[in-house]
């Protein structure tokens, strides 16, 4: 199957737009890990402030950032609608995502209502535009089961943003209200399933049989999956005020949905028609096979319910699904997307002749991506066991770091070589 197979890669962004996003991702990784050798107290219950500033320099400054970058891209190419001024969004929205992000870890160190307040109106300003130009985009486009996932992961996200910003504005005022811990439930629910996963899950329908060589997931699954995770997730918002049995159920249809979509992948993946290999695929196992093992952790929990109630079982959840699952997918994304877009650009510019510039994979040494992927599965294991074993936490934290500073040095190689060539960012 063609690369190029409906998309529409004559709408495509200039280079730099997601480049920034892109670049800038590792960097925050890198300070997650710096939280976790400074203080390992980040993985010693999820409500520590240490804890809520490591989760959200992954959630905000890693996964959002890449994503946002994805978008950026994805939007003009798989949907065939560009961002309204992808300039100006792309710029907004980036450094108000950097700045707020560190307004609020600063704000979850050191207590500071101005620095819970300045993340507040940062935050919510960059991600508005970045939601409205996406809202409008996606008003236009014809739609997909892709189309359709991407557009229920961006009102995942705005869902994700405004209860945030409710959560943050509390903080800045010293005020909690019984509410907030509901909010605080609707806010990781959205966050994680429907804007992390569901944006995942759209992608994969797209990415997944184009760039793996596989076959297409089910027309039953990709027409129904994405929908079926949203309304479970509006269910799970209310959870406080339904019976304990349909909690249950909503719950275990939550799981049923990661299983599924987990075990479909794996499955789609074992039947690739190109058996050469990759390392983007070796990070979307890992991924897939973390997602389970999510699935694994909460029917344990099911069983045990003092282990569910104490601090292990949050914070080993946390680490599979935001380490092992979302920072896996998310890297292997990159490293198929980054020397992609390195190639592509540099052959429309030149019109360069085959042979004559980099190959995508010629564009990141091989060696050099195996290498971050074994840090990076050392560091989700060392993540995982410092959950129960919390003097692991400085070897954690350290390979983490080395993870981090590989993937931002991987990445930087694919864009020197396209400068090298002649490329122009934008």
């Amino acid at each position: 199957m063609s690369l190029q197979a409906g998309l529409s890669f004559d709408q495509a962004p200039p280079f730099s737009l997601p480049l920034r996003f892109f670049l800038t991702a590792p960097l925050f990784l890198l300070a997650a890990a710096g939280l976790v050798v400074q203080a390992p107290e980040a993985l010693a219950s999820r409500w520590t402030p240490q804890a809520l500033a490591l989760t959200h320099a992954l959630t905000l400054g890693f996964l959002a950032m890449v994503m946002l970058g994805a978008l950026t891209q994805m939007l003009p190419v798989v949907a065939g609608s560009k961002l309204p001024a992808p300039r100006r969004v792309a710029w907004v929205s980036h450094v108000s995502l950097v700045l707020g992000t560190v307004a609020l870890m600063a704000g979850f160190l050191s207590a500071r209502p101005l620095a819970y307040g300045l993340a507040a109106v940062l935050l919510a300003g960059g991600f508005a535009v970045f939601v409205a130009a996406a809202a409008v985009s996606l008003g236009r486009a014809v739609s997909s089961v892709t189309v359709r996932g991407i557009r229920l992961a961006v009102i995942g996200l705005a869902i994700t943003l405004l209860l945030g910003l409710v959560l943050a504005l509390l903080r800045a005022g010293g005020w909690v209200p019984p509410i907030v811990k509901a909010a605080s439930a609707a806010h990781i629910g959205f966050g994680l399933l429907g804007w992390v996963l569901m944006l995942v899950i759209g992608v994969a329908f797209q990415v997944v049989p184009m760039f793996q060589i596989t076959p297409p997931y089910p027309s039953w699954l990709s027409r129904r999956l994405t929908g079926g995770l949203f309304g479970l997730l509006l269910l799970h918002a209310i959870a406080p005020w339904l019976p304990g049995v349909a909690v249950h159920v909503v719950d275990a249809g939550l799981a049923g949905v990661v299983v599924l979509f987990a075990v479909t992948t794996l499955g789609l993946q074992a039947r690739r028609r190109r058996k050469l290999p990759d390392i983007t695929l070796n990070y979307w196992r890992f991924g897939m096979a973390s997602l389970l093992s999510c699935a694994v952790v909460w029917a344990l929990a099911q069983a045990q319910p003092r282990w569910a109630g104490g601090d292990t079982y949050p914070l080993l959840l946390g680490v599979l699904f935001i380490a092992g699952f979302a920072v896996s997918v998310v890297s292997g994304m990159l490293y198929k997307i980054v020397p992609f877009l390195a190639w592509f650009h540099l052959q429309a510019q030149l019109q360069a002749r085959v042979g004559t510039i980099p190959t995508m994979r010629d564009m990141i040494a091989e060696s050099h991506m195996h290498w971050q992927f074994g840090l990076h599965i050392v560091a989700c294991v060392l993540l995982a066991a410092t959950t129960q074993w919390p003097q692991l936490a400085m070897a954690a934290g350290a390979v983490l770091a080395l993870s981090a500073l590989l993937l931002w040095v991987n990445l930087l190689s694919a864009v020197r070589r396209f400068a090298r060539y002649g490329g122009r960012f934008s």
